[in-house]
């Protein structure tokens, strides 16, 4: 069973999507929360495996709840989704530098989104390919220049497993990936999970984030 924490300061988007969980016998809402600081306490009581969390609340706004589950030992089984009105607004780049694991607009499909539930509960990040490359053009246009610590962190790679986070920073999916470099899904995704391992990232998406701003890869190149 899936476990779903809610966390949004529009009751009417709670329960339209409260709607659409509690349909599906294999997941389980276990709480909603109007803001990030009572969405933070329920996520230590319940331990979801997805929290469902809006950018825009009071009184703890969604990056920084986000921040906190992700830097909170006790809360590594939670695998924090942003929700946007606006798709990729402002925040979405500083929602996955927090720690999410990806984002929805809160105008999605229903199938796409009970879709994404499972995807993230799974530990996957939920980062779609096109969307990867809509992030790529939009808001990682400036790559700040590689410090020691990325440096030496990007050298304990192998370079397959470089390789890999380069084809993962182009939006590209497993099967895509194993394609490229002539080898099998399992294995791409092998060197994938290794190299997230050795830059501590927490799933793809803060995989594709480090690339850029550690400079392994360029928008340009």
């Amino acid at each position: 069973m899936i476990r779903v924490l809610l966390v949004d300061d529009q009751p009417l988007i709670r329960s339209g999507f409260r709607a659409l969980l509690d349909l599906e016998d294999d997941i389980e809402v276990v709480a909603e929360a109007a803001n990030g600081e009572e969405g933070l306490a329920l996520a230590r009581q319940h331990l979801p495996e997805v929290a469902l969390v809006d950018i825009q609340m009071p009184v703890l706004d969604g990056i920084e709840t986000t921040r906190r589950i992700a830097a909170d030992p006790a809360l590594a089984g939670v695998h924090v989704v942003v929700l946007t009105n606006y798709g990729m607004d402002e925040y979405v780049l500083d929602a996955l530098r927090a720690g999410a694991a990806g984002f929805l607009v809160k105008d999605i499909l229903p199938e796409d989104f009970l879709h994404a539930v499972r995807v993230a509960a799974r530990g996957d990040a939920l980062l779609a390919p096109s969307l990867t490359r809509r992030l790529i053009n939009q808001y990682v246009a400036q790559p700040r220049a590689a410090s020691a610590g990325d440096r030496t962190a990007l050298e304990d790679l192998t370079g397959r497993e470089r390789e890999a986070v380069t084809w993962v920073a182009r939006g590209l999916s497993n099967d895509e990936i194993a394609a490229r470099m002539v080898i099998t899904s399992l294995t791409a995704k092998t060197h994938i999970n290794r190299a997230m391992a050795k830059l501590h990232a927490r799933d793809r998406a803060q995989l594709v984030v480090l690339a850029y701003e550690s400079g392994l890869v360029t928008p340009s190149g």
